[in-house]
């Protein structure tokens, strides 16, 4: 069975893939704010600036004037790999390479919000902020390279809104969503998984010795493909925010799914001596393995249904909470389909590679508060706990080691001359420790992996600036 990639359904998929999968659960980044990053994303239903439109848009009829907020949010994940194993699809031999080593991947995603106060009741706003992100990238001898060795994801989302405040006490909002995804993936393949490399140098040995020679290219038959591509999704959100009283207010969210078919370009490359030797003799071309080809694979990242509340406990304090939940079971399969069929050994053929991760839905439930320690000061604190979509060491994927994580938030904000505002946060996510259990291929399909084992250790700091701009 020969192989190539099951890489660039990790990388496609990567669009759905979370990062270095250390910021928030599944494949989301994590945090699109930083005045919300500083109570643990607890405080949507606060609308205290023109982030509001990624939490909640009909927040918008909150604030009261137009205003430009920027933000960035800077991610420093640490995932630390050991015990490594990888057993070699045919013999069962072990997989030659580094099994130990650490990936911090530094990640910075930008976001910028807009809002115009059309009238009173009527309030325009314009988000362009990273819904996902990724950067995961192993040694290029890992042990793990027949599974995936590199993984990146940049997406970006536009957004317009309206909100519109019905009266006093009920306003509501929605937005159109424009999502662009690019990924990029490196996945090894191991092109003897059917012996065919093996065979075919027995064959040229034989006829040089003039008498049989048998040999075996096992560890000696790798390549790679380098996969790209890039896609436009759209989908929608809307939303709810009550005033219940002039002390408690509660608000509603769902932001819809949004379907990518990733379309690119596979390059592949042969790397072992025995893989260059049938690379060159043409024998990898003529079973479906040349040099370019297209490949594309679909994905759906998923939709959302936030409840968040707040509550004025006294002038000086307030009180967030909001529970998410997300409907990560739409990753439950994912198919990435190559331009050419492949010979994947044993007679059979297949021009796509398979993977069944069967996440679950997930929630994360966060709680948090500001305290007005002075006119210009605003401390803000909160936690979350973000469940995983993972359900086991079977369906994990070695370039997402996910886990269910604990937020820890600390923030303050800043007013100066009341139209330029100031915000700083810090959170630390503590992930549990996970193991990664593969299965090896089920020889139906275009991977030639054998079994692997790993465990992880995870956690990611995250430093968040804004600045906003009121026009007064």
């Amino acid at each position: 069975m020969i192989h190539f990639n099951l890489k660039k359904t990790a990388f496609i998929l990567s669009a759905a893939l979370l990062s270095t999968a250390v910021q928030a659960s599944g494949y989301h980044f994590g945090t699109q704010s930083v005045n919300a990053q500083g109570t643990a994303n607890a405080a949507a239903a606060e609308a205290a600036d023109a982030s509001t439109i990624f939490y909640n848009p009909a927040g918008l009829s909150k604030i009261d004037s137009s205003q430009i907020s920027v933000n960035a949010n800077i991610v420093f994940p640490s995932i630390h790999y050991e015990a490594e194993s990888a057993k070699h699809f045919r013999t069962g031999a072990d997989v030659s390479g580094s099994t130990s080593g650490k990936i911090t991947e530094t990640t910075v995603a930008p976001h910028i919000y807009g809002a115009y106060k059309a009238s009173d009741d009527v309030t325009l706003g314009l988000g362009v902020y990273v819904p996902f992100g990724s950067a995961t990238e192993y040694e290029k001898d890992s042990v793990l390279r027949h599974n995936i060795n590199k993984l990146g994801l940049t997406t970006i989302a536009i957004e317009p809104v309206v909100a519109w405040k019905l009266n006093e006490q009920h306003a509501v909002g929605a937005g159109l969503i424009a999502q662009y995804s690019k990924a990029e993936l490196r996945k090894y393949s191991d092109w003897d998984a059917s012996g065919a490399i093996s065979q075919l140098a027995s064959g040229l040995a034989s006829r040089q010795a003039g008498r049989p020679v048998a040999v075996d290219a096992t560890g000696k038959a790798d390549g790679h493909a380098d996969v790209k591509g890039h896609d436009w999704g759209f989908g929608y959100q809307l939303a709810w925010m009550w005033d219940i009283n002039d002390r408690a207010r509660v608000g509603v969210n769902y932001r819809s799914k949004v379907s990518h078919t990733l379309k690119g370009t596979a390059d592949w490359e042969a790397d072992g001596a025995y893989a260059k030797r049938a690379w060159d003799l043409g024998a990898m071309a003529a079973r479906g393995y040349v040099p370019n080809e297209k490949a594309s694979v679909k994905i759906v990242t998923p939709e959302s249904l936030s409840v968040h509340g707040m509550y004025r406990a006294t002038d000086k304090t307030n009180l967030f909470g909001d529970v998410t939940w997300t409907r990560h079971s739409r990753f439950n399969k994912a198919e990435l389909v190559f331009e050419n069929t492949k010979a994947i050994g044993v007679g059979k053929t297949s021009d796509r590679t398979i993977i069944t991760p069967n996440w679950r839905n997930t929630y994360k439930v966060a709680v948090g508060g500001s305290y007005q320690y002075s006119e210009p000061l605003q401390l803000r604190a909160g936690i979350a706990f973000d469940q995983s979509p993972v359900r086991g060491a079977q369906s994990r994927l070695n370039t997402l080691p996910d886990g269910n994580r604990i937020w820890y938030s600390l923030g303050a904000k800043y007013t100066l001359r009341k139209n330029h505002v100031f915000d700083v946060a810090y959170s630390h996510i503590h992930i549990n420790d996970t193991t990664f259990s593969a299965a090896a291929s089920t020889g139906d399909n275009v991977d030639s992996k054998g079994t692997a084992y790993a465990k992880f250790r995870n956690y990611a700091n995250i430093v968040g600036l804004q600045y906003s701009y009121k026009f007064k």
